[in-house]
């Protein structure tokens, strides 16, 4: 390489790591929008929760197929960027296969990496089958339509054309590496099982065009990982990073555990306890701005929920096992999750047009995203929650959204309102005067 290589390489570094960075912090600028929740107790589960699930998979393999494949891919790409490294290396100073001089060890590694790259091939092309041919049911629910449904199948294009590039760089490498007497610097380094098989396709070409050819594998390869890095703002796919603190930071509490709004626990123990007074006025804070009950946009929600929504990977195991969708009702918790996340980026895109503060734009997520449709179809039953792979938990921006409804707005259904002043006139959910509750035990 000239030194106007190792320039270019090393602008090109800085532009796509910068970019990235970019995007990294305007994703911790949204997500702290989100109202602050303590999540730094039990660090012990909480790190076996992070081992077990997001590195583990542990959930993704209780659909099998899917979940296998899902780690071979996981595995296969993680691993085989490993020589990143290497490449940042000789493309900032100008050598090749930098690493050589571990001998067997890199052999095996780069050997490791070919077969990795083969599979993960495999896998991408099964997900793609099942995605555009089979056309799995969840794959094809109306929440998932327009950029989200292409999204999907950008990143297994992306994936493919890297394994791809890797696989062709190293196999006109092991190419000019057996040209007889030496061919410039491309020493004997390495061994490749898979690309051995590629390599017989640059026969007959001369030593130069395959040189030619070997760079522009490696720029492309090398090019296609930092477009694909600074893809994932944009995609779904960011789950690969955000996967770890979403399991770290998740519910610990036992599932249907609901959380109670502070406010309301105080007023209820004040009137319960016989000591207080309850002619005593609170201390009130004149230039606070008044607490809101349950969420009706997206900085109403914490910064968990705020997490789960960029974390979410639009795979729809959620809503493939809802009780409400399977019998046609609106809701779809992908689709809760996915118009959360649409809508804090809208948010993130007001802040930085204005400068840093957001001006009201007259929308909300309640409404303009979220129907009170989609919130009242929920059973509440903690299916979604349960199969997410990564410990999104949909139900609890419904139960805030729903606390909104009730308690801001008085908007719930007539069937829930009637149990409601039930409870209130009768201290029963049924419409029965307290002296007739135990009637039933004079009829025959």
């Amino acid at each position: 390489m000239s030194y106007l290589d190792n320039i270019l390489f090393a602008i090109l570094l800085i532009v796509g790591f910068g970019f990235f960075a970019t995007s990294v912090k305007k994703i911790i600028r949204n997500i702290n929008l989100g109202v602050d929740v303590n999540r730094k107790d039990n660090s012990k589960a909480r790190w076996k929760n992070m081992a077990m699930i997001a590195l583990g998979q542990s959930k993704m393999v209780k659909r099998p197929v899917a979940g296998v494949l899902h780690i071979v891919v996981y595995l296969g790409f993680i691993i085989i960027n490993i020589e990143l490294l290497e490449i940042i290396i000789d493309g900032l100073f100008g050598t090749h296969r930098v690493f050589a001089f571990l001998g067997t060890a890199y052999d095996v590694l780069i050997g490791s990496f070919e077969i990795l790259a083969l599979l993960v091939l495999v896998a991408v092309s099964v997900f793609w089958i099942r995605r555009n041919i089979i056309r799995l049911k969840r794959f094809i629910n109306p929440d998932l339509k327009g950029f989200p449904k292409s999204d999907a199948n950008y990143i297994l294009y992306f994936e493919m054309v890297l394994m791809t590039l890797f696989l062709l760089m190293n196999a006109s490498d092991l190419h000019l590496q057996n040209v007889p007497g030496g061919f410039s610097h491309f020493h004997k380094a390495g061994s490749f099982p898979v690309s051995q098989f590629i390599a017989p396709i640059f026969n007959g070409m001369s030593n130069e065009l395959v040189m030619l050819l070997s760079e522009v594998f490696w720029w492309l390869h090398i090019a296609g990982i930092l477009v694909f890095m600074n893809y994932l703002y944009f995609s779904k796919h960011l789950h690969i990073l955000l996967a770890f603190p979403n399991t770290y930071f998740a519910n610990l509490n036992p599932e249907g555990q609901f959380d109670n709004l502070e406010s309301v626990t105080k007023e209820v123990k004040l009137m319960m306890d016989p000591n207080a007074d309850p002619f005593a006025a609170a201390p009130v804070d004149e230039n606070a701005a008044p607490s809101k009950f349950g969420a009706s946009d997206v900085q109403d929600l914490n910064w968990v929920q705020l997490l789960n929504a960029y974390t979410c990977t639009e795979c729809g195991r959620c809503t493939s096992s809802c009780p409400a969708n399977q019998t046609g009702k609106k809701l779809s918790p992908r689709k809760i999750m996915m118009d959360t996340r649409d809508r804090l980026q809208e948010v993130g895109k007001n802040i930085d047009v204005n400068k840093g503060v957001f001006v009201p734009d007259n929308k909300t997520l309640l409404n303009d995203y979220i129907t009170p449709e989609e919130l009242w179809a929920c059973t509440s039953c903690n299916a979604c929650v349960e199969e997410c792979p990564v410990n999104i938990s949909p139900l609890s921006i419904i139960m805030d959204m729903r606390r909104y409804l009730v308690m801001e707005q008085s908007a719930a259904p007539m069937s829930l309102n009637a149990m409601m002043t039930n409870i209130e006139n009768n201290g029963a959910p049924w419409q029965y005067n307290q002296q007739d509750r135990l009637n039933w035990k004079n009829e025959n």
